[in-house]
């Protein structure tokens, strides 16, 4: 369970750090940075929870060995990291909203 804090800060770096530094691409073409930053706030959130959990193939391994060992803890404990990741970059899409001056 030592994982929620580090995949909660990932997912929010992902989603924080990539439309800023997206944004930059949107003062080259001439648009609004603050605009190019809400859409790629919005697209990054699904990038943001996958990087954070540490890409997919690994976590649907260990759930597939779950169900045959019978381990619902595991369950539990993969579900919350997922939860986690959620909220990072949920938080992150939400500041950059705010930042943007909503939507």
């Amino acid at each position: 369970m030592n994982r929620i804090i580090p995949v909660f800060f990932i997912a929010l770096g992902v989603v924080l750090g990539g439309s800023f530094i997206g944004s930059i691409g949107g003062v080259l073409i001439h648009q609004s940075p603050l605009k190019t930053m809400a859409d790629i706030a919005d697209d990054l959130k699904l990038y943001a929870i996958i990087s954070a959990i540490g890409g997919t193939f690994t976590n649907l391994r260990l759930l597939e060995g779950v169900f045959f060992q019978g381990e619902p803890l595991i369950i539990f404990q993969q579900f919350i990291i997922l939860l986690s990741a959620f909220l990072g970059a949920q938080l992150g899409y939400w500041l950059i909203i705010v930042f943007c001056g909503g939507k």
